[in-house]
């Protein structure tokens, strides 16, 4: 078995491989190829969360389980708040193949995930994003967002103001002027992201113009919420899967509210291979809700622990 370190997975998967990788992922998801198996997760008290997402994608041979969560404490002790590893298995002997660091690759593939959705769903002349968000996600996922539209200034809120000034650091590298913004300033942006692990909504519907592409990509538990159901129902709903958003999703509180049948989210995967157009007109509003799935984190580690293999990195174990 090969252990591909955290310390190495930076110089092994740029964000153009997560993006190309999450993008294989859901178009194996939607053929039927590859799926999810149920998610487990367990609140351990004081904010902490601990699980595991684990997947089967038998077009790309990849079998295998990430295990970590959320530990708010973290960051007094100079550590991150996510903490994951990926464990990948051969398919067809269940051998372990790989252990492989997954917490840099998870902001990749979340990121990957959301920008994938915006390249897809928002209006092809969109020039203003907003980011609902300022925590150590929301950089990822400006500069992948900043790949796929060519955008010429960014908004930005945080429920901590002091917070988004390193968000601002991130855009000024990219060379896009950025302002922080009361909600209702939010309006005047064509693509949002949202990214927060907030338990209330704080986006409203009044907050979002017609013709916005929204990506809300920080509910992954049941009981989070980013934005409020009016808004999610008024969308056209997509998903990464479809199962995920109506139980630990944006789409749980909508759903749960009647206000948003299940069978009216669209897998992403389904935009991708052909079978759904996407965006229907100039005025539609788009929501990807993205909730990370376990098929993401394989895509990404399998990258990795190849691009380990081939250049003789990692430390091999007998097992």
């Amino acid at each position: 078995m090969l252990i591909v370190p955290e310390t190495l997975i930076a110089s092994l998967v740029t964000p153009e491989d997560a993006f190309h990788a999450v993008e294989a992922c859901f178009s194996s998801m939607a053929r039927g190829e590859a799926y999810n198996f149920p998610v487990v997760r367990e609140a351990l008290g004081e904010g902490r969360q601990y699980g595991f997402k684990s997947g089967l994608d038998r077009a790309a041979g990849q079998l295998g389980v990430k295990a970590g969560g959320y530990f708010p404490g973290n960051a007094a002790r100079g550590l991150i708040n996510h903490q994951s590893s990926v464990f990948l298995f051969d398919p067809e002997t269940g051998r372990p193949l790989a252990m492989v660091g997954g917490n840099l690759l998870t902001a990749l593939r979340t990121a990957a995930a959301s920008a994938l959705a915006i390249d897809r769903l928002a209006r092809p002349e969109a020039e203003v994003l907003g980011i609902v968000g300022a925590g150590h996600q929301a950089g990822f996922q400006l500069r992948a967002a900043a790949r796929v539209r060519r955008f010429r200034r960014v908004l930005a809120w945080n429920l901590h103001p002091e917070m988004l000034p390193r968000l601002g650091a991130v855009a000024a590298e990219l060379g896009l002027p950025f302002e922080a913004v009361a909600l209702p300033r939010m309006r005047e942006a064509e693509v949002i992201v949202t990214i927060t692990s907030s338990p209330a909504a704080s986006l409203m519907a009044e907050h979002v113009a017609p013709g916005t592409h929204l990506s809300c990509m920080g509910t992954d538990t049941r009981g989070k919420q980013e934005v409020e159901p009016a808004l999610v129902a008024a969308a056209t709903v997509f998903a990464d899967e479809v199962a995920q958003s109506v139980s630990i999703g944006e789409a749980q509180h909508a759903v749960a509210a009647g206000m948003l049948d299940a069978s009216a989210i669209v897998p992403i995967g389904e935009v991708l291979v052909g079978r759904h157009p996407g965006r229907r007109s100039a005025q539609e509003i788009t929501l990807f809700d993205g909730t990370g799935v376990g098929l993401q984190d394989l895509a990404v580690a399998a990258v990795a622990a190849a691009r380990a293999s081939e250049r003789g990195l990692g430390i091999e174990v007998g097992i």
